[in-house]
């Protein structure tokens, strides 16, 4: 294996990049900041006695972007052309995402989950007097764009409906929204509880498959899924794999499952069912609610 970060005396080199083509290059980066409820009302009602925490927090993201280089070694100084930050409160916490532009010989990645990093680290830091629990995690880079490598994208999702039913084995119904509980599952459905199929989730995808082969009308819910879902390949996920959906934290724990039987009034109401075979269930590891057109976040 050629090792590009060292010389001929195998001593750290930075690679030179003086050959390489100036081209655009714009990168995503995504992170999460996890606090309990009071202290994240704090923040959104602009109590926190040090001043406004995502003002603060966004002008830290800028700095760090720019002087990215000076942190990570082997990074090179780049002109960036753009820096911006947003914040979305979950249930759970804050949602960061940073991206960065340029026209330059090298990618922005970097630079974008620096921006990230510093941004959870200042409203930590903000907030650390309120509490000292809060959890910094899930940064991650969503997207890059030019250079040789090209496009990347990490895998992503979105909601299609949220649905609860009040007895097992029955079609759901679809609601406004779901309220997960860490440990639990959806508050009002007959599957939440402890153990490990809280909440079912099925691509719509899926569904679609199903329309020509079955009589009846396919509604959201009718296989008994909590979450239906658009442009995730579910039942390719790896146990263990975690999800960021909405402003809730999931972790897959099962691909499929045994079907009721002659007796289940799903098969009743839709010919037969599509989740044993491709539906996934999952655990809740943080709390949050979770809305038709949220977006589902595959972590690594």
């Amino acid at each position: 294996m050629e090792w590009t970060h060292f010389n001929e005396q195998q001593r750290a080199r930075m690679v030179d990049v003086t050959e390489k083509p100036v081209t655009f290059r714009q990168a995503s980066a995504e992170g999460f900041i996890s606090m309990n409820a009071e202290t994240l009302s704090l923040v959104r009602e602009g109590r926190i006695k040090k001043g406004d925490v995502l003002a603060v927090a966004q002008v830290a993201g800028i700095l760090a972007a720019k002087r990215a280089h000076e942190l990570i070694p082997m990074c090179h100084p780049i002109a960036l052309t753009g820096v911006d930050l947003r914040f979305e409160m979950r249930d759970a916490g804050i949602e960061i995402s940073a991206q960065t532009r340029c026209k330059g010989e090298t990618g922005v990645e970097m630079e974008a989950l620096t921006a990230v990093s510093a941004a959870a680290l200042t409203i930590y830091d903000m907030c650390k007097a309120v509490q000292r629990d809060m959890r910094i995690g899930d940064i991650h880079l969503s997207r890059k764009e030019g250079g040789k490598s090209g496009l990347y994208e990490a895998p992503s999702g979105r909601v299609v409906s949220v649905n609860l039913s009040e007895r097992k084995g029955t079609v759901k119904h679809e609601v406004e929204s779901l309220a997960l509980r860490k440990g639990m599952g959806a508050v009002g459905d007959a599957h939440a509880g402890n153990w490990h199929r809280q909440v079912s989730l099925l691509a719509q995808e899926s569904v679609e498959t199903m329309r020509a082969a079955v009589p009846v009308e396919l509604t959201s819910g009718i296989f008994a899924e909590n979450i239906d879902t658009e442009g995730l390949n579910l039942k390719t996920l790896p146990v263990g794999t975690r999800l960021r959906v909405g402003g809730a934290l999931l972790a897959v724990t099962q691909i499929g499952k045994e079907c009721h039987g002659d007796g289940c009034a799903i098969k009743k109401a839709a010919g037969r069912c599509v989740m044993p075979t491709e539906g996934i269930f999952a655990i809740v590891l943080q709390d949050g609610t979770v809305r038709k057109g949220d977006v589902i976040t595959v972590l690594p």
